[in-house]
């Protein structure tokens, strides 16, 4: 541990300590909040108050972490590392693990719902000591801080953080959501989260090779496992019967009817037809060629001895002089 990261933590620690002793003896930090409720910022400067509603929005966990989880996501990508979501995760799961637990158990009422003028209202089922908006936005912008790569990125990154956090607690009292010792303490809760990220760093570490081996034993074996096929075709040598279980009726075979040759002749309704010829295509028909007669053959035809043009022979004539 550094000097300056020990001195830090420790005068954190002391404010967040000073502020929770001071709230519970009712001391002038409780007088301060009631003066500060009662002047009622949102009146005085009713001109802020919508943009004030939106800029609010910066310190609630939903949007923000998205936000900046999508940022550390293409950093990862980036990096091929898994570090800074984990590092998103474990600050988060810090944040709402400490101050959840304290905002229960002293369970202060806000300054809209409290009671008696000067009391702490403290132990009253109330829910905002200390501002989770504050503490959300120091610890969800301070990670970018923490994670930067670089001094100068790391100095405007903490710049930024710090309006960041100083504005949503300042807007929580402004909309009288929140006394001023709930900020405070939201502030210290939120810096003790950053400070504690190094000391979990090894945790990280080793979460993170697990994750790693685990996606890369899931990926092997979707590489190895076997392409589906569709169901096979009967017929063919992979269409085997599968056998029957105890508790399933067997399968009827479907078995082609042969018909009588007697009723082979019949139609349906019991008339009798002739069967289907098959009929040849022009194409494929035996062509027919101008060779010899096309007349049938007669049994008592004779065939020509003669040239065309002379007298018919054979039928009782004789030539002329003869």
């Amino acid at each position: 541990m550094t000097r300056t990261r020990f001195w830090l933590l420790g005068t954190t620690i002391a404010v967040y300590a000073a502020t929770v002793i001071g709230v519970l003896t009712t001391s002038w930090l409780v007088e301060l909040d009631w003066q500060v409720m009662l002047f009622r910022p949102y009146k005085q400067w009713p001109e802020f108050h919508t943009f004030l509603d939106y800029f609010v929005v910066m310190g609630q966990r939903g949007p923000t972490a998205v936000a900046v989880a999508a940022w550390l996501g293409w950093c990862c990508h980036r990096q091929r590392t898994l570090r800074p979501l984990l590092v998103l995760g474990t600050s988060l799961l810090l944040l709402n693990a400490t101050v959840g637990a304290v905002k229960l158990g002293f369970g202060r009422l806000g300054p809209h719902y409290a009671t008696t003028v000067g009391s702490n209202e403290m132990w009253r089922t109330g829910d905002i000591f200390p501002s989770g908006h504050t503490a959300n936005a120091v610890v969800t912008w301070g990670v970018l801080a923490y994670l930067a790569t670089t001094p100068l990125a790391r100095r405007v990154a903490s710049l930024i953080a710090a309006g960041f956090a100083f504005g949503v607690g300042m807007t929580t009292v402004y909309l009288g959501t929140h006394w001023l010792s709930d900020v405070v303490l939201g502030w210290a809760a939120g810096v003790l989260v950053l400070l504690a990220l190094p000391w979990l760093e090894p945790a990280m570490a080793r979460a993170e090779v697990l994750l790693l081996t685990v996606w890369r034993r899931v990926r092997e074996r979707r590489a190895a496992a076997p392409v589906p096929t569709g169901p096979p075709v009967a017929g063919t040598p992979l269409a085997t019967p599968r056998a029957a279980r105890d508790d399933e009726l067997p399968a009827r075979e479907t078995v082609a009817v042969i018909r009588p040759a007697a009723a082979a002749g019949r139609g349906p309704d019991g008339r009798p037809h002739h069967p289907v010829r098959q009929h040849t295509v022009r194409s494929e028909r035996t062509p027919v060629t101008p060779v010899g007669s096309r007349r049938p053959p007669h049994a008592d035809r004779v065939p020509r001895t003669t040239a065309p043009f002379g007298p018919p022979a054979g039928r009782g004539r004789t030539p002329a002089g003869g």
